[in-house]
């Protein structure tokens, strides 16, 4: 089993704020990791520091057997790290395929316009705007904008691709159609983590799940693990038969 990402005690500080406290996992190749909490527990601080937004003050983050603690962004994007945001950021002056091909130029890969316009028109018809490719991003919808988010990261070819709470916003059969995609994400060998508050559907596709509460870790394990945790429950998920109910197949 390959190690893909490993966290070693990171911690993290805003002023006198602990946003995260000895945060501590490894990630192996190939896997869903499912990170959950209440707002405010330091999930996408934790996502920034995996990233080289925010270094952490202590612990040591290892990507491919490099250490990138104190690494940049950029460094993580030409390792083969990719994410998308919360609140989607696209460049909304340029083409939605334009906006794809950024991701192929600055991804690990480093291609070239030629090839990046080749990769783009690729993965939008991976992710289901191929119609939408010559308008600008900028006139997409939040369903339309959340896939052109991951299009851009999955241009990039990473190894690790981090979602940050991409089925926010959507609706039922929206969710349904994204989760369908994260699956042929992982069919296509790329490890994933993903931030969601969509229990139901983080629970299903998750190979396991880490419990954040407050920036400490609480609880990692398997969703069924994690969703009969009486610390879980009593810091997130709340009724026991509600937490059950999670792992039902729809």
């Amino acid at each position: 089993m390959t190690i893909l990402l490993s966290l070693q005690g990171v911690t993290k500080q805003f002023g006198g704020l602990q946003a995260l406290t000895n945060v501590t996992f490894d990630l192996p190749q190939g896997q869903i990791l499912g990170l959950i909490g209440p707002n405010g527990a330091g999930k996408t601080t934790l996502f920034n520091a995996i990233n080289g937004v925010y270094p952490p003050e202590n612990g040591r983050i290892i990507f491919r057997d490099q250490d990138v603690t104190r690494a940049r962004p950029y460094h993580h994007a030409r390792l083969g790290m990719a994410r998308t945001h919360q609140i989607v950021q696209p460049l909304n002056e340029l083409t939605v395929r334009e906006n794809v091909m950024v991701g192929a130029c600055f991804g690990h890969e480093n291609q070239n316009l030629s090839n990046s316009a080749v990769i783009a028109d690729e993965v939008l018809a991976f992710v289901g705007l191929t119609s939408r490719a010559d308008q600008l991003a900028g006139s997409l919808n939040v369903a339309q904008k959340k896939r052109l988010e991951m299009a851009r990261a999955l241009a990039a070819r990473p190894y690790l691709l981090l979602l940050d709470e991409v089925l926010a916003g959507l609706n039922s059969s929206e969710i349904d159609n994204m989760i369908q995609t994260v699956l042929k994400i992982r069919e296509r060998g790329i490890t994933i983590i993903m931030i969601e508050h969509v229990m139901k559907a983080v629970m299903n596709v998750s190979d396991r799940v880490i419990v954040l509460d407050y920036g400490q870790q609480i609880a990692e394990g398997s969703p069924e693990t994690i969703a009969k945790d009486e610390k879980v429950i009593e810091a997130y998920l709340g009724d026991p038969k509600l937490a059950e109910q999670l792992l039902e197949e729809e």
